[in-house]
């Protein structure tokens, strides 16, 4: 079986438009996880008794937090796609 040619009498999906799509895919989870985890862990930390509503320490605390988070997430992003580069330059 060849994977690279499209299925016989299939309307032959262009290998890159799937790329593309599996790409996007992959981009939104990332991103789903990552807002998963920092409303986790910001509310963990910064809220201490949950109630109807927060009170500005709590909400002061929890966009601190996540703008951490966020620094943090960048910081760790760029410098695995930097490393991803070297590699693929060794290769």
């Amino acid at each position: 079986m060849d994977f690279g040619s499209p299925p016989a009498g299939g309307s032959g999906v262009n290998r890159d438009e799937l790329m593309d799509q599996v790409k996007s895919q992959i981009a939104i989870a990332n991103a789903q996880e990552l807002l998963q985890k920092m409303s986790d862990k910001c509310f963990k930390k910064c809220v201490t008794k949950p109630g109807t509503s927060l009170d500005n320490s709590e909400q002061k605390c929890i966009a601190m937090c996540m703008d951490r988070y966020m620094d943090a997430w960048n910081i760790v992003s760029r410098t695995y796609s930097t490393r991803l580069q070297r590699e693929r330059g060794k290769i």
